[in-house]
Order: C-alpha cells, then structure tokens, then sequence
C-alpha cells in the first residue's frame, strides 16, 4: 500500500478517532508531510519505539503505541509468562500517562495483568520493580533526553534489561506481523481493574526501590561529618528524577541541596530548556546561576527520565564550574568506588567494571590498577545490563560497576540500565569525601589524569532527516565499510573492526580475526598512542554518530590531540 493509500485508510475508516482524523484533514494538502507520516510504520527497533507525536504509521500515537503492545502481548503469551504481568512507567512528556494506559489496557484485553505507576517515575525505578514484582517484562513511556516533541517506548524483559538478542528480533517479528488494526485487542479501564488485570503501584516499590540505592553508599560517616558544609545544586530539567534524588539525598543527611525552582516541576514543554539532555551546557543555565548564588560545591543535571546525569564541579583555583563529560564523571565514580572497597576490604571476588566499546580508555587503565576484570560491550546500557545476568547464571564473575560515554552509569545490581538516582548519590559521596580532606571532585579529576593519563573523548554528529537522510547515513557507512580509510591524518589505521561482520581486521598483515560481540552497525578503527574512532547511526534519531578518543600529556595536549582527530575525520567523510 503506497502512503498516500494509508494516509486514505486512517482518514476515512472508522477505527481511528475524530481528533485523528481533524489532524490529517489539516495536513490533506500537503504531500511532504503526508509521505513523512506514512512512508513507513513507526520502527520497533530493538529497545522499542521513538518518534514524534501525531497522527500516522511513522509517528508516536495511541494506535503504533497499541499495536506495538499487541506483538508484545502475542510474544508474552507464546512465552507461556502472561500470569506475571508486565511493569508500566511513564515520564514527564506529552502522551506519557495516555500512552501507559494504552499498553496497559492492551494487555489487559490479552490477559496480561500490568501494574502501572500512579504517577512519573525513573526509568532505572523501572528495572526495579519488574524483577521487585516478578514480571515477565516492563515497559517505559519516554523519549529520555529528546526534543519536546518526541515520545518513545521501551520494553525490558524479566532480567530488568532492555531486551537483547535473540528476544528483541523475535518481539520484532511479532511486533509487524499485525498488519490489521482491527486485530489489536483493548478494553476499558474500568473493566480491568474489575477483572483484576490493572494494578496502581507506588510508594511501597519507591521504599524498596531507596533502600536498595542506600545499600551503595560506602562511608555515611563521612556524610555525616561534612553534612553541614557540602553544598549540592540540582535540576531534574523537568522530568522525573525531583522526588526520588531530593529523597535519597535527604535520607543520605545531606542538609543543603538546593533544586532549581524553574525546573523542578514536570514540564512536557521543557520551557526553560532548549533540549532537555544533561550533555548540553545550555540545560545547566539555570542550575549554574543558583550555583554561583550559593557557591556549591557540584552542580547536577538529571535527563527527564532520570537514567542519565551531568556534572558540573568547582575549581578551587578559579571559583568556576567545570563541565565533566559522561566518561569523566563515570571514571570518578569508578575510582572512588574501586579504591574504597579494596581499601575497606569490601571488593568481592572476582570483580568485573563493564563498559561500552565507545567508552574512554582509562577504564582499561583503573580496572588494571585495582585488578578488576574489564568486559566491554557493544554500545547500549542493556549490553550492560544482560552482563549482570550472564555473571548470575555462571557464576563467572560479580559486578562493581558499568557505565557508558553518553553520561549513563550503575552502581550495584538493583537496576539493569542505568540510574542517574544512584549516580547522583554516588557522586555526591565522592563529593563528601573531597570536602572532607580540602578537595573538591575537579581535583580528584585532576589526581586521576596524572595518576592514569590524559584520556579526552569527543563526539561529532552529522544529522540527516527523512527518507533522504536515511540513505545518506546507509550510504556513509556503507562507504567506510567496504572502503575503510588506511589512516587518519598522520596516523595510521592499525585495525579496522566491523561489528555487522563480526570481524577485525590488521591493517597491515590483512589478518582476519572474530570480532567477538553480537552483530550491529557498528565500524571501529584503532589508531596508535591510545587513539581511535568509531562510526555508528543512532538507534533512536536521524543522525549518524562518530566517537573518538585520544590520550594526551596534560589537558591542553589532550584536547589539541582530539580536535586534530576530529579535523582528520571530517576530512575523510
């Protein structure tokens, strides 16, 4: 069926609602937004949908969100795990509490009991209370640290990960199998919590939830005993994290945590936020004025579902902020962690940190220091997340700590993504425990950059909208893919690993060696001294991302390093 077609069906059949409908007829003249909407359906990728708002098959409404819970439910009950139930939360965004209910009533009309949050919670709280719970899976409404506009959903699996392979292609699969709206089940509220298949949860999985993030915390003395002195800004940038990081903190006694008014509130409409994401230094406007008013010590910014978060941290020297990346401030809880429970005697055996192939360097080098097993994954918290499970099942390994370049970390086993809640709390120790000898986490940045190596990481990002833009990304990496470059600038390129492939290549001996991860789009080049770049789109916007890294003598060595990198790569592409 072409889109036009489709444009058609939803217009004229009368499955779809009037306000649908109201929204098509104003768009009936134009052909480009038309083909926009319905060129395609909405892809359940494989953590779930995202997209814009509005009507159409390639967009986020109660009719993609309905049907993607539909394949869902199909894969639960083929599964034989339909009595368990599945887990709903839901952000701050627009549609969030619309969309939940909609899952949830889908499921319901399947037979499948879903325990849905009275109101916005994190997305780690998530993880939490589906195993908390029992369920077979869990699914969050939200679009994380995307523009306004946007709204997403992601499935996770009775692990607490985001679903991984094979499951999410088999979720997939049943997922475009339905073809026929008509086929896709509902029913009203009211008769499923009747029929006892539709369950508020709350404030009893929030106490597990707190006392779980609470089990992390290594020195509460320490606490204690600066409590009076340490001072904490924070902004939730209008999503979820205000209750649950206020609370931990409190608990915690930490006494002056002050939270940026104009964005403590939910705030679909992020009004004081050009982009809601704690890796853009225009989100912390607000917070570093307050900052500067009460001369904190750490400034922090959670994204709106609250699984990502960025620092800001004071020099001492200069009276300034300074911005720390995701793998800065991942690298600092990292250190603390790893170096209190060896000194404490609180490391387990076998200790294992995981990380992402695109996150900094330096992990290699700390994990060395303390004799922690490094694993790294391919890109997404849930590579992260299933590791917890593979150590469960085999008893090979226990879990310290994983964290990711894009500002996502976990601490302890309670979560199976990433949790800013405890991320904040871990951060906001290490904090305590500078204040405590004179220091403040800048200068423990600085001790661990001459302890371990100027490590410095960057991104560049090419974004390429629609149809158009989609063959332009195919085609960039098609072209790296079957054309790698042989050198960067100067530097030449000492292997080539192409994760779609599963192999790596020696540029110089043509030696072809496994790659050894799952298959993903995903192209790597390593370069001498510690450098290298790494090519992917992203799973969840129209752009295609390149990280890259370097290790430098100090800063300023580092950060020439990594522009001159970022100028090779441009010049390749």
């Amino acid at each position: 069926m072409s889109y036009m077609s489709t444009f058609q069906f939803w217009l004229e059949n009368d499955y779809f609602d009037e306000d649908t409908r109201k929204e098509l007829l104003a768009i009936r003249n134009d052909e480009k937004e038309i083909e926009d909407r319905f060129y395609k359906d909405l892809e359940f990728g494989t953590g779930g949908l995202r997209g814009v708002i509005g009507a159409g098959t390639n967009r986020m409404n109660v009719y993609t969100v309905r049907k993607a819970t539909q394949g869902l439910a199909n894969y639960i009950t083929k599964q034989g795990g339909g009595e368990r139930g599945v887990a709903i939360a839901y952000d701050s965004r627009r549609m969030s509490p619309e969309f939940a209910d909609t899952a949830a009533l889908c499921l319901a009309a399947n037979g499948i009991k879903a325990y849905v949050f009275d109101e916005l919670r994190p997305t780690p709280e998530l993880s939490f209370a589906l195993r908390k719970l029992g369920c077979i899976s869990g699914i969050v409404v939200t679009a994380s640290h995307n523009p306004p506009e946007y709204n997403g959903y992601k499935v996770y699996w009775e692990d607490g990960a985001q679903i991984t392979a094979p499951r999410d292609k088999e979720i997939i699969a049943e997922v475009n199998a339905i073809t026929d709206y008509h086929t896709v089940k509902t029913m009203s509220k009211s008769d499923a919590q009747k029929a006892g298949l539709y369950q508020v949860i709350g404030r009893e999985i929030d106490d597990a939830y707190m006392a779980e993030l609470k089990k992390q915390i290594i020195h509460p003395e320490i606490i204690k005993k600066v409590a009076d002195d340490i001072k904490i800004v924070y902004t939730p940038l209008c999503g979820t994290g205000n209750k649950p990081v206020r609370r931990v903190l409190s608990e915690l006694g930490f006494k002056h945590v002050y939270v940026v008014p104009e964005q403590e509130n939910p705030d679909p409409n992020f009004t004081t936020l050009e982009y809601p994401n704690p890796e853009d230094p225009k989100a912390f406007t607000y917070a570093l004025r307050l900052a500067k008013e009460k001369d904190a010590d750490i400034v922090l910014a959670t994204d709106p579902d609250a699984d990502r978060l960025g620092v800001y941290a004071k020099d001492q020297k200069t009276g300034e902020y300074v911005p720390f990346t995701g793998n800065m401030s991942g690298m600092l809880i990292a250190e603390y962690i790893l170096r209190e429970r060896s000194k404490c005697g609180l490391m387990p055996e076998d200790p294992a940190l995981v990380t992402t192939i695109v996150t900094t360097n330096m992990a290699g080098v700390i994990t060395k220091a303390y004799g922690v097993k490094l694993i790294e994954v391919l890109t997404g918290f849930k590579y992260i997340g299933e590791q917890i499970k593979f150590f469960e099942q085999t008893g090979s390994n226990n879990y310290v700590f994983g964290l990711e370049e894009s500002y996502g970390c976990l601490a302890g086993t309670h979560a199976r993504d990433k949790d800013a809640c405890v991320a904040v709390m871990c951060l906001c120790e290490a904090a305590a425990y500078c204040k405590n000898e004179g220091k403040t986490l800048w200068d423990m940045m600085l001790e661990m950059y001459d302890k371990y190596g100027y490590f410095k990481e960057t991104q560049y990002t090419i974004t390429l909208k629609g149809v158009d833009g989609a063959k332009q990304i195919a085609e960039i990496m098609d072209k790296l893919r079957k054309n790698p470059p042989k050198a960067f600038g100067s530097m030449k390129v000492l292997r080539f690993r192409d994760y779609q492939e599963g192999r790596i290549v020696d540029m110089e001996t043509g030696a072809v060696t496994p790659a050894g991860l799952p298959k993903s789009n995903v192209l790597y080049f390593e370069l001498p001294d510690n450098f290298w770049c790494c090519a992917r789109p992203s799973g969840t916007e129209p752009k295609i991302k390149f990280y890259m890294g370097v290790k430098g003598s100090s800063l300023e060595d580092a950060a020439a390093k990594v522009e001159k990198l970022t100028e090779d790569l441009k010049a390749l592409i």
